[in-house]
């Protein structure tokens, strides 16, 4: 039995819940959700896991939890750095000043220029290595909450800390830090305050609803459509990821007819501004063309399309963004292709190429768990088995036969 079919039966004990009611509960049929505790179908949907969630009156993350960690040459740094920085973000506010060494401001922002410009770089020396990442972030939020603190400098050093502060929430987000995003967003929107601009109100805003719990989705869709409707005209960019999110959030739900309206929007946002990728602002909502597609793909995913969306990821170009959106879409095109058995191959392909990206984030990717476990079952000794045999093992997963 699979992990996570495993813990969807103990939560159901646990809550003295018999299959048909629990299924019941959930909107789902009696017969599939056995199948699901027996390990014999993958939860391949975020609507899936958190109708199961929500039946159980668990957080999704209680049902995940249980797998498998990394391995373990690369867990104990990843940990050392996330701990680091949730301190950072827990003991700190903006406005408060940390020991740091008080950096001239000139030299730290160069110094998160070049971590912006990293984590947009191939390979594994970009964002895929989330361990440097985290442990180089957190001393640049201390310099500049330090710098923020001085009125000298103070005014200039607020928009790359609100910067700096999405990045944390975003790795946090990816990796499955618990509590890290929305403790991110909220120090997004204390430096938005002391700008006092709405400009990066509305990114503050935008930050938050992308943060919020998997276990809010309704509220997640209320506050991006409020940012998508009044964010200021003059930085699209803002409107056009808050369509992005409003249409993850409905397609969570069940609502495609929803969730296409919005992506219809992003997509002639990201038509207006032109580039396939926006700079603005720097390093973090990486708006435009390729992310408006990216979500597509996601999307469609998440709305039961299956291999079909391979006629989409085909108009993407992931180059021409971040190393861990890129992982993103190589991600959710593997899982559409694996879902049928003409294509697996393909699939295990894009997520290969997606693990050499950025490792850390597809090991945690509960989705991709699955699609590998369900392979592994039927496997062969062809070339397609022993690749998948090791993609399960690098990401901790006990190979079957």
């Amino acid at each position: 039995m699979h992990n996570v079919g495993r813990r969807i039966r103990e939560l159901r004990a646990w809550r003295s819940l018999d299959l048909r009611v629990t299924a019941d509960l959930a909107g789902l049929s009696y017969g599939y959700l056995g199948k699901l505790e027996r390990g014999e179908k993958p939860i391949n949907s975020r609507k899936t896991l958190e109708a199961i969630a929500g039946a159980l009156r668990v957080a999704p993350d209680e049902i995940t939890g249980i797998s498998p960690a990394p391995p373990v040459d690369v867990e104990p740094a990843l940990h050392d750095a996330a701990t680091a920085l949730a301190d950072l973000l827990g003991d700190w506010w903006v406005g408060e000043v940390p020991d740091a060494p008080g950096r001239p401001l000139a030299e730290v922002l160069a110094d998160l220029r070049a971590f912006h410009a990293s984590r947009n770089r191939s390979g594994q020396t970009g964002a895929g290595d989330y361990p440097t990442q985290v442990a180089k972030l957190g001393p640049l939020i201390r310099d500049l909450l330090a710098a923020a603190a001085d009125p000298t400098t103070g005014r200039e050093a607020l928009a790359p800390l609100l910067t700096a502060y999405h990045v944390a929430g975003s790795i946090s987000a990816r990796l499955r830090l618990p509590g890290m995003p929305s403790m991110a967003a909220e120090r997004m929107q204390q430096v938005a305050d002391d700008l006092d601009d709405p400009v990066w109100q509305a990114v503050a805003r935008w930050g938050r609803a992308h943060f919020i719990s998997s276990t809010s989705r309704p509220r997640q869709y209320e506050l991006a459509v409020k940012v998508a409707d009044a964010a200021p005209p003059d930085r699209p960019e803002t409107r056009g990821m808050a369509n992005l999110t409003a249409a993850l959030a409905a397609a969570a739900q069940g609502d495609g007819d929803t969730a296409l309206t919005h992506l219809s929007e992003a997509a002639r946002i990201a038509e207006e501004i032109g580039p396939d990728t926006s700079p603005w602002p720097s390093g973090i909502m990486q708006f435009g063309r390729t992310n408006a597609g990216i979500f597509r793909v996601s999307i469609g995913v998440e709305l039961g399309e299956g291999a079909r969306i391979a006629e989409v990821a085909r108009k993407v170009r992931p180059g021409t963004i971040s190393t861990g959106r890129q992982a993103s879409f190589w991600t959710d095109l593997g899982r559409a292709l694996m879902t049928e058995r003409s294509h697996r191959e393909q699939g295990l392909a894009a997520l290969l190429k997606a693990e050499t990206l950025a490792p850390h984030q597809l090991y945690r990717d509960v989705f991709v768990r699955e699609a590998v476990m369900s392979q592994l079952a039927s496997v062969g000794r062809d070339a397609f088995g022993r690749e998948l045999r090791g993609l399960a093992w690098r990401m901790g997963i006990a190979p079957i036969g």
